[in-house]
């Protein structure tokens, strides 16, 4: 309705006003031609939280923006590993939306967890696409089914700060498929949000602001997205080229340029159809946030009830030995650290906001005598040895310490990356100092990304809060003291050190030129393939519940291409307390089980279940081709290569609980490829042509084999199970077999590649 609509009122516009709309009015409003039906459209930055300045608007957020809730940060809210969280935060934030007249939200940002040390990760889900989009998808409708529109960003391979203006991401086709492009895909599909935001980067050494490619060819002819392209502020270097590229809206004001699309227009530069194209975009905006406004009272305390909510729901208990935690309420309990008194629950930039209220650890814990603060360390990384040994003497008079640390604001932040992974020198020598004289340690962490945690080993429990938002205190509290049973798990995995991670030899990249050299082995598809050790692996997260996992059945042990196959398991809580379990089902592939090199195993379903003790649930996974599928790059598709898979239930990433074994039939897609007597008989064999024309010959073959004794030297091999299939004789180009055959005719054999090269 509103694309027909706004096509009709774009055939009425002078080439000067088509011009006007394609670069914002102010630093977060479109322009408008109110004659014409089309009106400005307000954008806000805030993935988890509104921030509206008041009055003027600037670039950097010099003025105050108007109070609103800040709910807990993606990394937090993917930690709940639950896309009922995700619909909560779309929803409220909406609510916020509508009260401050706010059309468009800027979020949410589901980039792709590619180093730790992205300053930027706290705005975004996960390491694994499949979660980022779930989560992303689930945020997306909840809030545009309230009116507001969602702009989904950054589009794509945004993975840095580091030269983030100018810096060219290089990464293979296959990569960028399955990895960084996927949950795009996903939410662009499933949600349809009104704008995607393009980002600063450039890709195959074009700005995505003017890639067409991705833009068009990908964005909307193959995944059919029908709403705006707006460019991310500033990232637009040419008007002409972002129009011809499909990004219809430059932001923010460029007034002064306006006049460049006229004189392109008129000198055959552009081409006046595209123009158009970006906007029936605009306008298309304007018609559909006009239909939704409606103007409402926000209800602060209900947006801080909720902050709370999605908080508990998203706290991960990482560690818990001894069941130190949840507090006895009779222990004497020493808190340290100066997070206690000025938490870190948001990120720093333009996701920054003017939050309603923030409760101090104090105030939350009230007058409990047996609760006592020592600072111990301050927001600064200076160990004051009077501080320090006021926390040491105070610990040793405890029966329980909770240290509360992380990363402060001056250490992560939109604009910049991390350059250690490491937490301040002096929260870790106290931590350290406070283990020598105390052995009942809980760390409790808030920090937008990954730390390394060299005193793990040294304290009974750990809780990783990341940025909760506002009621971040009252969720950690309700956590310790078990009001609320944790069920958070991590979204990204925990790497021992900084070394240790997938992308560290390649990140940042040299100059200007980024290259993803870890390819598809991201996070813990790279430490669960290669059996690395971890301080905390993907899925991770402890419960002050048990569960079991029995009975995975698994329709059918065979899987053909096109296909869905049910997969199911119960989970029972075998404890004492009520509590949320999660169901993590991954897909695996041994390495050498297909000709393809893959990951060991991969996310493909997850669901949280609420379980009373004593209680047990079946939970049933659907799976389909893209379950089973990788990125072939000679046919430019998806594609599911033939082999021997497993169906995992896991506790994480690391640890398979339950697992069905299956076979998948090879898919056949026409890829271009050419067929002669040196093509290895793997490739053949992928040929539909090919494998019926081996599946002939094979006795003939296996003939010759037994004649040579190959057979029983085979059979005798040590290992041999182990042996992937594309080894061996399957590695020998055609010529191999020919020889082999030579009782086959010659027109035989040009038939085969006559057939076989049609296609």
């Amino acid at each position: 309705m509103y694309e027909t609509k706004a096509k009709e009122i774009v055939k009425t516009l002078t080439l000067e006003e088509k011009a006007s709309l394609t670069s914002g009015a102010e630093m977060f409003a479109t322009s408008c031609l109110e004659e014409k039906g089309i009106a400005s459209v307000f954008m806000s930055d805030g993935p988890h939280g509104l921030r509206k300045q008041e009055g003027k608007q600037d670039f950097m957020g010099k003025n105050e923006s108007v109070t609103a809730t800040c709910f807990p940060a993606a990394c937090c809210v993917a930690s709940s590993f639950d896309v009922e969280v995700a619909e909560k935060l779309g929803r409220g934030l909406a609510k916020n939306c509508q009260a401050e007249s706010v059309d468009v939200l800027l979020g949410p940002g589901i980039n792709i967890k590619r180093s730790p040390l992205c300053g930027r990760n706290f705005e975004y889900f996960s390491e694994d696409p499949y979660l980022a989009g779930s989560m992303g998808s689930a945020y997306v409708k909840a809030l545009q089914a309230e009116g507001i529109g969602a702009s989904l960003k950054h589009y794509v391979a945004n993975n840095q700060e580091t030269r983030r203006r100018t810096s060219n991401s290089k990464v293979s086709e296959r990569a960028m498929r399955e990895i960084y492009l996927s949950a795009f895909e996903k939410v662009v599909k499933e949600a349809k949000p009104w704008t995607v935001m393009a980002s600063y980067n450039k890709v195959e050494g074009t700005y995505l602001t003017e890639n067409r490619k991705y833009l068009v060819d990908i964005l909307r002819k193959e995944w059919g997205f029908d709403g705006m392209v707006v460019s991310d502020w500033a990232a637009v270097h040419d008007r002409i080229a972002a129009v011809k590229g499909g990004c219809a809206l430059t932001m923010p004001g460029d007034s002064l340029h306006d006049h460049v699309i006229v004189d392109a227009v008129k000198s055959g530069a552009l081409e006046e159809r595209l123009l158009d194209e970006a906007c029936e975009q605009i306008v298309a905006l304007s018609l559909k946030a006009q239909a939704n406004r409606k103007k409402t009272s926000y209800d602060m305390e209900e947006g801080h009830r909720l902050a709370v909510e999605l908080a508990k729901e998203s706290l991960v208990l990482l560690k818990n030995e001894g069941d130190l935690l949840p507090l006895d309420a009779d222990k004497k309990v020493l808190v340290v650290g100066a997070f206690a008194e000025k938490a870190r629950y948001q990120g720093a930039g333009s996701s920054h906001v003017n939050a309603y209220k923030v409760p101090t650890l104090q105030e939350v814990v009230g007058n409990c005598p047996n609760v006592s603060f020592v600072e111990g360390f301050g927001m600064e990384d200076s160990y004051d040895e009077k501080k320090a040994q006021e926390a040491v003497n105070a610990a040793k008079k405890a029966d329980v310490v909770v240290v509360m640390a992380g990363l402060p604001p001056i250490m992560e932040s939109e604009g910049f990356d991390r350059y250690t992974m490491k937490l301040p020198r002096c929260q870790n020598r106290l931590i350290t100092e406070l283990a020598s004289v105390q052995k009942n340690i809980t760390v409790v962490l808030e920090n937008g990304g990954v730390v390394e945690m060299p005193w793990a080993d040294e304290v009974l429990a750990i809780v990783e809060a990341y940025l909760a938002g506002e009621g971040v205190n009252e969720a950690i509290w309700s956590v310790l003291t078990g009001q609320t049973n944790p069920s958070g798990h991590l979204a990204e995995s925990f790497p021992l050190c900084y070394e240790d991670s997938s992308a560290y030899l390649t990140w940042p990249g040299e100059g200007n030129e980024v290259t993803y050299g870890e390819d598809i082995f991201v996070g813990y598809r790279n430490y669960s393939s290669r059996k690395q050790r971890v301080r905390f692996p993907f899925g991770h997260g402890l419960s002050y519940t048990t569960f079991s996992y029995r009975d995975l059945f698994v329709e059918r042990n065979r899987y053909v291409a096109g296909q869905t196959l049910e997969a199911r398991v119960t989970v029972e809580n075998t404890g004492k307390r009520a509590g949320k379990a999660l169901v993590q089902l991954y897909v695996g592939c041994k390495k050498g089980a297909t000709a393809i090199n893959r990951p060991v195993r991969e996310l493909r379903r997850f669901e949280k279940v609420s379980l009373q003790p004593g209680e047990s649930k079946t939970v049933i996974f659907t799976l389909d081709q893209r379950c089973f599928s990788y990125w072939d790059e000679g046919a430019h598709a998806f594609r599911v290569p033939g082999g021997d898979y497993t169906i995992e239930i896991c506790q994480d990433a690391a640890t398979v609980l339950l697992q069905q074994e299956i076979t998948v039939e090879d898919e056949y897609i026409a890829s271009g490829q050419k067929y002669d007597l040196m093509t290895p008989i793997v490739d053949v064999q992928k040929h539909p042509l090919g494998k019926e024309f081996m599946e002939e010959v094979q006795p003939m073959i296996d003939a010759v084999i037994a004649r040579m004794d190959m057979g029983k030297a085979s059979a005798q091999m040590p290992y041999a199970e182990e042996m992937p299939k594309e080894l061996g004789l399957l590695s020998e180009p055609l010529q191999t077999i020919k020889r082999m055959l030579p009782m086959l005719p010659e027109e035989r054999w040009e038939n085969l590649f006559q057939e076989m090269n049609e296609e």
